[in-house]
């Protein structure tokens, strides 16, 4: 796909400036008076924190778009996004708040981002080219394909995304944002990965934005405790419309029960990996508390737990990506 580069190179930038506000606008309002035990934040408190993660991992997926799949690009590009993520600690334990904040915060990052895509670019340019013009190997549409799986999970993460009251308008607007730029890269990245761009992909690529927006805000309207069917549904929809971007279709027609397949995956899979990550997560690995205390901000209550549920939705998007990851019909072979 010929326009990947800028496009995925767009979406990176995007995901800067959503991340640089997040610091800055929403973080804040997260941050609760006081040390006093009765004053302790409950489950999901730092949703921004975890919005601005979803919003880092965001900046490497568009990279990856914007390689169409190629290591020298991915490489680097999880590489940033584990350095961004230290980065983002140390940023909020020095609890930056205001306009010049968040303008100086999208400055240095969109900057960062531009050294690190000009130097890949270089390295790209001085590499010998051996793979045919509007082909891309099997490796690199695999590569593509996870990073849209990826997307697509924390696309369900972000718009489901709740906080102890569950009443503050900026929770919603932060969570369509980050939600609607994870479908688009999630599309983006199948559509790159597909063996061809032909008229109908197109037209199937622009009808599944359009269903993927249109369900994000279903499960946002829906009321907090009341948006797993919601997000189960958006997940089919969304994953299955994955599939059927990416992988190839002999003959010029999918073969369906392929992708009935895939749909039946898309819609228990997403849920399955959720729960089987956040569980041990939240009994064994207490990784939000670590970066609570990390960034300087008050522990979780006692009888609530801190998890870290942008951390949740990437496992949990790189197990779909082992199931659904296979655009070709001989990768799809070797799982039987």
């Amino acid at each position: 796909m010929r326009s990947a580069r800028p496009v995925g190179l767009l979406l990176s930038a995007t995901a800067v400036v959503l991340w640089a506000y997040g610091m800055t606008t929403w973080q804040p309002l997260t941050e609760p008076l006081g040390p006093w035990s009765e004053h302790l934040p409950g489950n999901n408190a730092y949703w921004a924190r975890d919005l601005r993660f979803m919003a880092i991992m965001a900046v490497p997926l568009g990279l990856v778009l914007a390689g169409r799949g190629q290591v020298r690009w991915s490489g680097p590009a999880v590489v940033l996004g584990g350095c961004w993520i230290a980065a983002d600690v140390a940023i909020d334990r020095a609890d930056l708040i205001g306009v010049d904040a968040t303008v100086r915060l999208a400055v240095a990052g969109c900057a960062v981002l531009g050294v690190v895509a000009a130097i890949l670019l270089w390295w790209e340019l001085r590499t010998p080219q051996t793979r045919e013009p509007g082909t891309p190997p099997a490796a690199d549409r695999r590569v593509l394909t996870g990073a849209a799986c990826v997307a697509g999970v924390l696309t369900l993460v972000a718009a489901g995304i709740e906080s102890p009251t569950d009443r503050e308008p900026e929770l919603n607007q932060g969570a369509l944002a980050t939600a609607a730029l994870l479908v688009v890269l999630a599309v983006g990245a199948a559509l790159a990965a597909a063996p061809a761009r032909t008229r109908a992909r197109v037209g199937l690529a622009a009808g599944l934005t359009v269903a993927g927006l249109l369900g994000v805000g279903l499960v946002r309207a829906a009321a907090p405790g009341e948006r797993l069917l919601p997000e189960a549904a958006l997940g089919a929809v969304l994953l299955t419309g994955v599939t059927l971007l990416a992988w190839d279709w002999p003959g010029g027609r999918p073969i369906w029960w392929h992708h009935a397949l895939a749909a039946l995956i898309a819609l228990v899979g997403p849920v399955v990996f959720l729960v089987a990550t956040a569980v041990p997560m939240m009994i064994m690995l207490p990784i939000g508390a670590t970066f609570t205390e990390l960034a300087g901000n008050s522990p979780i209550h006692a009888a609530d737990s801190d998890l870290l549920v942008s951390l949740v939705g990437l496992i949990a998007g790189l197990g779909m990506a082992l199931l659904l990851a296979r655009p070709s019909v001989e990768d799809r072979r070797k799982l039987r």
